[in-house]
């Protein structure tokens, strides 16, 4: 499959746009959404012209998973994502809809990412290699690139406006913004979360080494939104060529990054093609790790 052959946007004939994402087209269903996974694929907070094949349907298929199995910790905002049980003004666009999309409560959004760090990686590690801490956060001398942390950290950060990076944040200004309670329950629900999933994970041959959650306040309760542990929103490495002291072998689009850092590109729009070749290796780690996590 190439390109050509991908989704990269969707048009709802009738069905009111409720906003349109990096990857994502969110559809307003009154007191639901219908979350729609394109193929589009973005780097460095730019969508890039080229689309991933079947990206959209692996992103949907892995959060579809990670709400049911972690749905014990915290409850989540998914109502189904069975084409068959939706409402039935979303019949003529079953085909399009199909393994890409999820039904969801419509909640208000805490405009926060709560990002939990096992491993030195990314940003992370240009910061340790700084200061020696990540977001106010203090961490032992001599840690190596891709060193597992001596315990998973919090690391929350503001939801940036459209095309600006998100801004790390620390702990006590979370609570500025947020209130004490909401702070907690963020980060207690994050830990968790992530340790349950980094367990199952590493059972699958995968180490997550880091990822972001979103949550959202519905009828005065604390949910899971948004999409969850996707290549998109974690680094994923493979656990049995893990070795500290360098980068790791990704199943994320690390890979895409790499290849655009070695480009003359500014990082700013319009971004550059991705030749095939990248495309289908790209493709194919979004698929090993659909593989691994969910097939086994």
């Amino acid at each position: 499959m190439n390109a050509s052959q991908a989704v990269r946007e969707t048009k709802l004939e009738g069905i009111p746009l409720f906003f349109r994402g990096k990857v994502r087209d969110i559809y307003n269903l009154g007191d639901k959404l219908l979350i729609v996974a394109t193929d589009r694929i973005s780097a460095f907070d730019v969508v890039l012209p080229t689309p991933i094949p079947d990206k959209g349907k692996i992103l949907n298929q892995l959060s579809l998973f990670w709400f049911n199995y972690l749905k014990d910790i915290v409850p989540n905002h998914l109502i189904t994502g069975d084409v068959e049980n939706y409402p039935s003004q979303l019949s003529p666009y079953k085909e399009i809809l199909k393994d890409r999309s999820m039904l969801v409560k419509r909640a208000r959004r805490i405009n926060i990412e709560s990002v939990v760090r096992g491993y030195l990686a990314g940003s992370s590690w240009k910061d340790y290699q700084r200061e020696g801490k990540i977001c106010g956060v203090d961490l032992p001398e001599g840690l190596r690139e891709s060193d597992r942390l001596p315990q998973p950290i919090f690391t929350p950060a503001t939801k940036a406006q459209s095309g600006d990076h998100d801004i790390n944040i620390t702990e006590k200004q979370l609570i500025d913004n947020e209130g004490e309670e909401v702070s907690l329950f963020l980060k207690e629900k994050s830990l968790a979360t992530y340790k349950k999933a980094t367990d199952y994970a590493l059972s699958r041959g995968i180490i997550i080494a880091d990822t972001k959650f979103e949550f959202g306040i519905l009828n005065g309760e604390i949910i899971l939104i948004d999409e969850i542990l996707t290549p998109d929103s974690s680094r994923f490495w493979d656990k049995e060529s893990y070795q500290p002291g360098k980068p790791q072998l990704s199943f994320d689009k690390q890979f895409v990054r790499d290849y655009l850092e070695s480009l003359n590109w500014d990082k700013t729009p319009p971004a550059p093609q991705l030749p095939e070749e990248i495309v289908t290796k790209t493709r194919e780690k979004y698929q090993q790790a659909y593989q691994k996590l969910v097939k086994g």
